[in-house]
């Protein structure tokens, strides 16, 4: 049998085939550049990064900025620990919970991960100018699941309030009122 050339045109259109094009290139950079050089998978690079402005946060407000759930969010917090990069502490305002924060070693990684990957980016930003590039972030920070639950929360609230309103305006007609 003779094969023929695949035609992408048949994929191009859809959005899950360009995003996952798009993630198979970004995360050869990311491997070639932090993943393999500093043994950080994606989701702890984004951790050290969320982590790095010296803030402890909750395991809540992690896995939140994360999209992950607790379990996951735990395995991904006790790697990093047993690695040194980061200690859970009592925070200091509410006892129950917990922040995590950088060492000074995970401080150290953060900020040296975080610089090269701003020289991993620089080879993609050349392929576009500095609006394109800027548009790129937003279109796909809308698409990302925080953006998506952020934006439906206001419409669900918009949408209790106009359910409610002709109840209560039901509820006082019957009443009377």
């Amino acid at each position: 049998m003779h094969e023929s050339p695949v035609d992408p045109s048949t994929v191009q259109h859809l959005l899950g085939y360009a995003l996952a094009q798009a993630r198979v290139a970004a995360n050869r950079a990311f491997f070639q550049a932090i993943g393999e050089p500093m043994q950080l998978r994606t989701v702890e690079f984004s951790l050290l990064m969320l982590l790095m402005p010296g803030e402890g946060l909750s395991q809540r407000q992690l896995a939140q900025a994360l999209n992950l759930s607790a379990p996951n969010l735990t395995l991904v917090v006790s790697r990093l620990q047993s690695r040194g990069l980061l200690v859970r502490e009592r925070n200091p305002t509410d006892r129950r919970a917990q922040a995590i924060r950088l060492t000074t070693e995970g401080l150290s990684i953060a900020r040296q991960a975080h610089a090269i990957s701003l020289e991993m980016e620089a080879g993609m930003r050349q392929l576009y100018s500095p609006a394109e590039w800027a548009l790129l972030l937003e279109l796909l920070q809308r698409v990302s699941p925080g953006a998506q639950s952020a934006n439906e929360e206001p419409a669900r609230a918009a949408q209790r309030q106009a359910t409610r309103a002709p109840i209560g305006h039901q509820r006082n007609n019957i009443n009377g009122i």
